[in-house]
């Protein structure tokens, strides 16, 4: 099995092939509406801007999963997005990405990259804080911990990295602009 075996639902119900992006570099990204992340959609779309034409895709998957902070329809989380970042790549199909109905894609996402901890500063400190208190060995396992996890793919389908919300953006733009 690899990436471009899987199919998205797209927010009108269609499929959507992953083999699409054969040849592309792709960021895999699980997204929410209202959360303290939700900011990210602007670098996101920076990056979207200024490197689609060199063969760049987002994938945005919409999930609620953490806090509830995507309760919307996805054509209301679609409109979020166009209206207040200006998105102008594809929202999918709100979908789960952890437990019994985790997208398919996304369990194969965590069986190549493993969650490696949500590194130093501020933000990671408070995440690690807030999850410990729901499940003190929460980062013995690979699962998405929050919206804005990033997996990055290469052009030829591999999946060469995992970037935790509370990454720096500049390191997912620069691990982005290398595979281009």
């Amino acid at each position: 099995m690899n990436i471009y075996d899987f199919n998205l639902e797209r927010r009108n119900g269609e499929s959507f092939s992953l083999s699409n992006n054969k040849g592309k570099v792709m960021l895999i990204v699980n997204t929410a509406t209202g959360c303290g992340f939700t900011p990210q959609y602007a670098p996101i779309e920076a990056m979207y801007e200024k490197f689609h034409d060199k063969g760049f895709e987002v994938i945005d998957i919409p999930c609620n999963q953490f806090g509830n902070q995507t309760p919307g329809s996805d054509d209301e989380v679609h409109e979020f997005c166009t209206l207040n970042y200006k998105t102008q790549f594809e929202q999918f199909k709100k979908s789960d990405v952890n437990g019994e109905n985790a997208l398919p894609l996304f369990t194969y996402l965590k069986t190549l990259k493993s969650f490696e901890g949500f590194g130093e500063g501020d933000f990671a400190s408070r995440m690690d804080q807030m999850l410990r208190q729901f499940d003190k060995n929460y980062d013995k396992n690979p699962d998405i911990k929050w919206n804005f996890t990033k997996f990055v793919v290469d052009r030829s389908g591999n999946v060469v990295a995992r970037f935790e919300p509370t990454a720096d953006m500049n390191l997912v733009r620069e691990c982005v602009k290398s595979l281009l």
